[in-house]
């Protein structure tokens, strides 16, 4: 099905996917989940709420195919980290990489940290997958035999590399090189307990 948008132009049925998907992105980060129309992100793309309808069957869906990809990217840092020892560089290596994540992934991070109760209404089912995903990520990082206080230290490890989805509004001017510096290096503090 080809999709016109407001000038009348055709637009091909994969680049309006992901129009609409990143026009929902920045409605939702700004205005909220529960306060963007299907409408408001039809005329954001140029196309009307019926092509929008064409590609995503519901505002859920359309958060869905926002939500899955950083789901399934820190599933597979996590899958990835149980395939290895987790030596100092290893650990150094998958909070990287869980990091990259999130900094691949900020507008939409953004908008799940502003946005929480109504993302996680919306997903419920995908919920204890973040839980599962998290625990996971603490039991590689300190071992089987590991005592609370070091279960309670990579938990909160964890928490400072999702510091990246608010690095836009708190340092605006830092780019990616020196966010992911400063919070690898504080990440890897609360790991060492320092």
């Amino acid at each position: 099905m080809a999709v016109r948008n407001a000038s009348g132009s055709v637009v091909a049925g994969r680049r309006t996917k992901e129009a609409i998907r990143e026009a929902a992105i920045r409605l939702f980060s700004s205005k909220g989940f529960e306060q963007t129309s299907l409408r408001e992100v039809a005329d954001a793309v140029g196309i009307t709420k019926a092509s929008l309808y064409y590609h995503y069957a519901s505002k859920l869906d359309l958060l869905l195919a926002i939500i899955e990809p950083i789901f399934d990217e820190l599933n597979d840092v996590v899958d990835r980290a149980e395939r290895l020892e987790p030596t100092p560089e290893a650990v150094r290596a998958v909070l990287t990489g869980r990091m990259r994540v999130f900094l691949h992934h900020r507008r939409a991070g953004v908008m799940c940290v502003r946005d929480t109760v109504a993302i996680i209404n919306a997903i419920g089912d995908r919920y204890p997958d973040m839980i599962d995903m998290h625990r996971r990520l603490c039991a590689w990082l300190v071992g089987p035999d590991a005592d609370d206080a070091t279960r309670l230290r990579a938990s909160a490890a964890l928490e400072v590399l999702g510091a990246v989805l608010w690095s836009h509004e708190l340092a605006p001017a830092a780019d990616d090189e020196l966010i992911e510096r400063v919070l690898l290096d504080a990440a890897l503090g609360v790991l060492a307990g320092e």
